[in-house]
């Protein structure tokens, strides 16, 4: 495994079939050539990922999807019109093009363009050195199965450094911007059905589309089981009054507020987020030093579900059910 700077070496890797964990605005992901079977089962491998969930497909622009989505309804146009490049994917009726070991083998596929500029650089070189405009890159989170998503490329060398081989790399594009996973929207239907919450919210979905937010899919999609995204710390949710009551526990307790939440006394301050954005910026980064620390618990105190915030629950909510 070998940390680099230059897209151009991470498009040089793929394009040998090798992995690349590269940046996007949401989280790194662990990248593939989404058309080569062998690569893409080194990332189930790497990350310890069940064969049935599906990976996302990365593609460089919208014009591209019909070479992996087909019958997209007009309300799929619409996000992508106003979403993409950005934190959004849309999951779709696919093409032969979307094997079943992209698909966890189902009919449909996920597919998103990305905002990252190193991993939309990468995306380019890529379909330059394989003359194929509508390449893609298979890239789920750079993590083990379950565990806390990468924000970093420091995070992603703890995490799979050693189960990366010699030939692959690590892109190092600084901190994620997002800082959780996309919103998954299932658009095989009559309207949009959030399968896990992001950036983009509801309320966004909505807008862009005109229609009410569905509340039925039998799709299966990443990020979505009840357990996911937890630190070996227990994390437990509280309100910011239990939060003022809790007892001192021998420095081990970590604590995740917004800023205007003070901080008990005996208590390890992990983050202080000045609102729902910078919450989202942050999260991973606060459960990853809670683990760094040693703690044994964190008290997280969950933002608004305003925008990003019920991105934010969602994730912290996952994370507790793993304690």
């Amino acid at each position: 495994m070998r940390l680099i700077s230059d897209p151009d070496d991470a498009a040089r890797a793929l394009l040998g079939g090798h992995l690349a964990a590269l940046p996007t605005e949401t989280v790194y992901g662990l990248g593939a050539r989404a058309d080569l079977p062998h690569a893409i089962a080194r990332v189930y491998a790497a990350k310890g990922r069940p064969a049935d969930h599906p990976l996302i497909v990365h593609i460089r622009d919208v014009s591209e999807l019909g070479a992996w989505a087909s019958d997209v309804p007009g309300y799929a146009h619409d996000l992508a019109r106003a979403h993409w490049p950005g934190p959004l994917t849309l999951v779709l009726s696919r093409t032969d093009r979307a094997g079943d070991f992209v698909t966890g083998g189902q009919d449909t596929v996920a597919v998103r363009v990305p905002a990252h500029p190193l991993m939309r650089t990468v995306l380019d070189r890529l379909a330059g050195f394989t003359g194929d405009p509508a390449i893609g890159i298979a890239a789920p989170s750079a993590n083990r199965f379950g565990r806390v998503s990468p924000t970093t490329a420091a995070h992603v060398e703890v995490e799979l450094g050693l189960l990366l081989g010699a030939d692959d790399v690590i892109l190092d594009g600084g901190p994620s911007a997002v800082g959780v996973e996309s919103t998954i929207v299932d658009c095989t239907g009559d309207r949009p059905v959030i399968l896990r919450p992001g950036h983009v919210s509801a309320a966004d979905v909505t807008a862009a589309t005109g229609l009410a937010v569905g509340s039925t899919s039998t799709v299966r999609a990443p990020g979505t089981l009840a357990s996911h995204y937890a630190p070996a710390a227990r994390v437990v949710l509280v309100e910011a009054e239990a939060l003022l009551s809790a007892e001192p526990d021998d420095a081990s307790t970590g604590v995740l507020a917004l800023a205007e939440v003070p901080t008990p006394i005996g208590l390890v301050r992990l983050s202080e987020p000045t609102g729902v954005d910078d919450y989202a910026r942050v999260l991973y980064s606060a459960l990853r030093e809670a683990d760094a620390l040693g703690l044994t618990r964190v008290l997280a105190v969950p933002p608004p579900p305003v925008g990003v915030g019920a991105a934010v629950i969602d994730r912290l909510e996952r994370a507790a059910s793993g304690g």
